[in-house]
């Protein structure tokens, strides 16, 4: 015979937190039960179905006689919060519901119809049989300590196993005692704002917006430096005064473009003559399709970058691991400032993803991630290119950029918006004292779009842009006549 665990857990006794000493309106303790069991049951606290302590056990810990709760039970159950079956648990009723007045919650927006979102991983790779197995690998071999509290620097068989993958993957120079683990970019930038960056930091013109919030929310103030096809103007960093900047050579955020190999040796030299700190995030360095490999800028000065990376883009956003890997000279402060003791980050996923990265299952899904994506933005390409639309920024990394002229921008965008359609522009990433590039873009995830919709949705983005640019062409061409007719008829 078989028992559920419900019924199992009746039978030992249940824990239930009740408190019967200071409930309001009871009088006596039989009241103050019965009033406490009612507000347990419509607070939500014993949801419909939940079994009830045995009353002998209740009584026990409540210090109240056996015949006093199981009063109470029966009352309860003659008012229908509470039901009884010979053979098992008193439970709460399935017609019990909580009562008291819902928190006023604002609706979930709705579905999108084309989700070009960007910066997502394509959901449906993760690697789930071998983060399985590789669970089950460390969980069984770890020692007891494993569990207790972690080192705030991370795990250190992932920090050793991280150095090796970098150094092998992206020409990182480091070891497992310059990496400081966290949970994301985000959280790397949070601790580099509270005990490296100073009064004014200097960030790409057009970039990721919440680089910018995150350094802003701890008093600095970001300066704001121009980009073209090139990357980065390291001549425009040169000539102010600033010594610290953050930047993405390796595929420039949102443009798609590298860094000039010219202007990265630039970018070291200034780093080096004004003691400067180069902020490095390389978001999506492992994902390049048809060009050389670009390795990172800290590969050229590893006492000047703070080199920044996670495993958002590569695995998912769901597994929150990211790195730092920190100059000798600015490590004593990061570490103080991150804290005696790891408070965020799960030391169990940074096991996992060594184990990963050690027996090479890693390595497997990002080439298995690099030949899907390289796919799409081929069919993407192919689709955009055959309706007269340029694609730029497609070398690497999981977005691309649909080439319009700046005027058309903000047209495409409500287009696109009407529609269903999930994009961004290319001015929607400037900084608000930055000047706009002088051409503007459409700026789409790939990755995105489920696999069973996504030609289908390319196809309907490449018609909603052609079809917007025709609209905004036309009135163009309508403004300018009318112009001419105003000029000409003037006396």
């Amino acid at each position: 015979m078989t028992n559920s665990w419900a019924d199992l857990a009746g039978r030992l006794g249940v824990d239930l937190l009740l408190d019967v000493e200071s409930t309001p309106g009871a009088r006596g303790r039989r009241a103050a039960l019965a009033t406490a069991l009612r507000s347990a049951i419509t607070d939500g606290r014993l949801t419909p179905g939940r079994a009830l302590p045995p009353y002998r056990s209740l009584a026990a810990d409540l210090h109240m006689a056996r015949g006093t709760v199981a009063g109470v039970y029966q009352e309860l159950i003659a008012e229908g919060w509470l039901v009884a079956r010979v053979g098992s648990a008193t439970r709460v009723a399935d017609v019990a519901r909580q009562v008291s007045t819902p928190r006023v919650r604002p609706e979930p927006p709705p579905e999108p119809a084309h989700d070009f979102c960007l910066g997502q991983p394509q959901s449906a790779l993760f690697p789930r049989s071998d983060w399985i197995r590789s669970t089950r690998r460390v969980l069984t071999d770890a020692p007891h300590a494993t569990f207790g509290v972690g080192d705030p620097q991370g795990h250190l068989a992932t920090r050793r196993a991280l150095a090796g993958y970098l150094a092998r993957v992206r020409g990182v120079r480091t070891d497992e005692h310059h990496i400081v683990l966290t949970t994301a970019v985000s959280q790397s930038l949070e601790l580099l704002s509270r005990c490296v960056f100073g009064d004014t930091i200097a960030v790409e013109s057009h970039g990721l917006p919440f680089h910018r919030e995150v350094i802003e929310r701890f008093d600095t103030r970001v300066e704001p430096i121009p980009i073209d096809a090139d990357g980065l103007d390291v001549d425009r960093l040169a000539a102010s005064s600033m010594t610290e900047v953050v930047v993405t050579p390796s595929h420039q955020f949102p443009t798609g473009h590298a860094l000039d190999p010219r202007r990265r040796a630039k970018l070291v030299d200034w780093a080096r003559d004004h003691g400067g700190v180069i902020v490095e995030d390389d978001y999506d360095g492992e994902l390049r399709y048809d060009r050389d490999p670009v390795g990172a800028v800290q590969g050229l000065a590893p006492d000047d970058v703070v080199y920044l990376g996670s495993a958002s883009k590569s695995l998912s956003p769901a597994v929150r691991i990211g790195w730092m890997v920190v100059p000798d000279r600015l490590l004593a402060d990061v570490l103080r400032a991150k804290g005696p003791r790891e408070s965020t980050a799960s030391i169990l996923d940074q096991m996992v993803l060594a184990d990963l990265i050690e027996s090479g299952a890693y390595d497997r899904h990002v080439r298995r991630s690099r030949s899907h994506y390289r796919a799409r933005r081929d069919v993407l390409s192919e689709i955009m290119r055959a309706r007269g639309i340029e694609v730029t920024g497609i070398s690497a990394g999981l977005h691309a950029v649909l080439s319009v002229p700046a005027v058309a921008e903000p047209e495409v965008l409500r287009a696109a918006a009407a529609q269903g359609f999930v994009v961004a522009g290319l001015d929607g990433f400037r900084h608000p004292d930055a000047a706009p590039l002088p051409s503007g873009g459409i700026v789409v995830g790939f990755s995105t779009p489920p696999e069973h919709r996504f030609q289908a949705d390319v196809t309907a983005l490449a018609d909603l842009v052609a079809t917007a640019l025709a609209n905004a062409s036309i009135t163009s061409t309508v403004a300018a006549k009318s112009m001419h007719l105003s000029v000409t008829d003037c006396p």
